[in-house]
């Protein structure tokens, strides 16, 4: 096997770091020994006043993923179901089970989020509807019209928890700001990180926002998942330069377009993405694919139980590499 040069499996955002953002985390160093700010306040209130909303709204944890893990272990458990679409996020069942509630997969035609069917299989036990907006590993963009659909389409008792880890590679004039909806609907929670469009993957910090009456009860686990502090000095300084993120998230979007229509020059199914990959189907040739890949040293995943393989974004060196790799392997049947 050749050695991996292109790391292309994890989603990374590649760009360097955010200006201040280094500076933020090496000015702690002589700090590390501290608690500071235990439960981030400081951190949700900055967030708070960027989004207009009252910090009683905004919960920070360590990285999106802990976030749904807490939402879901206080808002479902034993006896209750989630309901999610699939595929999607490949650690919802996970975390479904390790809150002991049950996870109802619901697949869609074309790997396409049939939201009619998520909100057919919603039942009396339904205490969550788990979306994934753009949807990892896909990149479905859902806009804002179908996600209100969806939303009035559910009985009251159920809350619409949307994960927005990758929106920021969207196009913004598309894709739905689940916000919008959590402003005016006490049902929906929104989670977001900074792993993706700010780069602070390393660092593990998220936040969610929704009514004070859901997300006050999660603050009661928050001791177990405190936010260090250099990943909140970090978090703060990214949040200053917000539009230099934003170009960075731009020139990422430019590059997986780059790729996607080189792949489908060369006959591959790949459908638009809305996220920092692209998701490449090509049936009982996906784990050939990615072997063909890793021996090009270039690291993807296949996922969604083999029905497709997932190729994040890298700097352009590296799409280079996938697209030749990928010639190389059409090329020879």
């Amino acid at each position: 096997m050749a050695r991996i040069v292109h790391q292309l499996s994890l989603n990374e955002n590649h760009s360097p770091p955010l200006p201040g953002v280094p500076e933020a985390v090496a000015g702690l160093v002589d700090r590390v020994n501290l608690t500071l700010d235990p439960l981030s306040a400081g951190l949700e209130a900055k967030i708070a006043g960027r989004l207009g909303v009252g910090a009683e709204r905004v919960v920070a944890g360590v990285g999106s993923a802990a976030l749904l893990q807490q939402f879901l272990m206080t808002h479902a458990g034993a006896g209750s179901e989630v309901v999610h679409t699939w595929p999607s996020f490949e650690m919802y069942p996970l975390l479904i089970g390790n809150s002991r509630a049950t996870a109802v997969a619901v697949p869609g035609p074309d790997d396409r989020m049939d939201l009619a069917a998520v909100a057919a299989a919603v039942t009396d036990d339904t205490k969550v509807v788990l979306l994934c907006n753009p949807n990892n590993p896909t990149g479905e963009v859902l806009d804002a019209a179908q996600l209100r659909g969806l939303l009035d389409a559910l009985p009251p008792h159920v809350l619409l928890l949307v994960d927005e880890a990758y929106r920021e590679f969207a196009d913004p004039d598309v894709v739905a700001d689940a916000l919008d909806l959590a402003r005016i609907d006490d049902r929906v929670a929104v989670v977001r990180t900074f792993s993706k469009a700010h780069g602070l993957l390393g660092l593990r910090v998220g936040y969610l926002v929704g009514a004070e009456k859901i997300v006050a009860p999660l603050r009661m686990t928050t001791l177990f998942f405190r936010v260090p502090t250099v990943a909140q000095a970090a978090a703060s300084a990214a949040l200053d330069v917000e539009e230099q993120a934003r170009r960075n998230c731009a020139a990422v979007a430019v590059e997986r377009d780059r790729v996607r229509d080189g792949l489908v020059e060369l006959g591959l199914d790949v459908p638009p993405s809305g996220g920092n990959f692209v998701w490449v189907r090509l049936g009982e040739r996906n784990e050939a694919f990615r072997d063909h890949l890793a021996e090009h040293g270039i690291a993807v995943r296949v996922l969604a139980g083999g029905s497709g393989v997932r190729v994040s974004t890298g700097l352009r060196e590296a799409n280079d590499a996938v697209l030749a790799a990928a010639k190389s392997f059409t090329a020879n049947g």
